[in-house]
């Protein structure tokens, strides 16, 4: 699979640095972090809520439950945080200025209506929301099968850890084709709006694959899976075992209270 390798991906950091400063690596970070924070609340409770109430109509070891979940959940993460995305992609594709940024969403929302903001969202959902299915199910397989093997009745830090990184990965080379469509039809967006040409905006994820395909080949529809790796599977290692060790400890905060 003709992918960009590790040193490629370290020359481009290189090159970035160079010719635009070290802060552009942070580029887009704003609107970034404008999205995580709810995107993450509304999806790590949306699943914590789900898996409890699934868990006591179905049972306890029902294994369809992750999957469930996690579908529900980023579904509604994803269709709410849709806008804040299409704001930081622009925003990480060339140097915008925040007046620029808030011109081109105005001029949007008044040519196109608010359903604009939504632009690239069914790729989004192809991609995140079979992303969360797979996640969240072979997290659970292997922090359930690292405990026991190691012999623990509850999972470690490392061991959240560990399942968070090899579950994120798995789950990142399978949907990296919805990644990449999704980033084309949105940068596309950008490129016709500066060139003002009429976009043919309804063109399905289906036909920019197929165009991805007949250009690149297959491999291009994986462009860029080491760069992926590489942010996915720390961003999920650390997401996981930071959140499962905070909501332990809050667990333990309360029963201490409550005795």
């Amino acid at each position: 699979m003709d992918t960009v390798g590790v040193p490629a991906v370290l020359d481009a950091f290189l090159k970035i640095i160079r010719n635009e400063g070290i802060k552009s690596l942070w580029s887009g970070l704003p609107p970034t972090l404008v999205m995580a924070v709810p995107a993450t609340i509304i999806y790590f409770t949306c699943y914590d809520q789900l898996t409890d109430l699934l868990r006591a109509k179905l049972g306890e070891n029902e294994n369809c439950i992750p999957i469930v979940a996690g579908i529900v959940a980023r579904f509604g993460a994803v269709t709410v945080i849709s806008p804040l995305e299409l704001i930081r992609t622009k925003m990480q594709s060339k140097k915008f200025s925040y007046k620029e940024v808030h011109q081109f969403v105005s001029k949007k929302v008044s040519e196109d209506g608010w359903i604009s903001l939504w632009r690239g969202w069914a790729p989004t959902v192809l991609r995140d929301v079979p992303f969360s299915a797979m996640y969240w199910y072979n997290y659970e397989i292997l922090k359930k099968w690292l405990s026991e093997k190691s012999g623990l009745y509850e999972p470690t830090f490392m061991i959240n850890f560990t399942s968070g990184a090899l579950s994120g990965s798995f789950a990142a080379v399978a949907t990296l084709p919805f990644d990449v469509v999704k980033t084309q039809k949105q940068t596309l967006l950008w490129t016709y709006e500066c060139h003002k040409i009429s976009m043919p905006l309804h063109m399905s994820t289906w036909e920019i694959m197929k165009n991805i395909v007949a250009k690149n080949g297959f491999s291009g529809l994986f462009a860029g899976l080491i760069p992926r790796l590489i942010k996915i599977a720390p961003a999920c290692a650390v997401m996981i075992s930071t959140y499962e060790f905070g909501k332990a400890f809050f667990q333990k905060q309360n029963v201490k209270r409550q005795q």
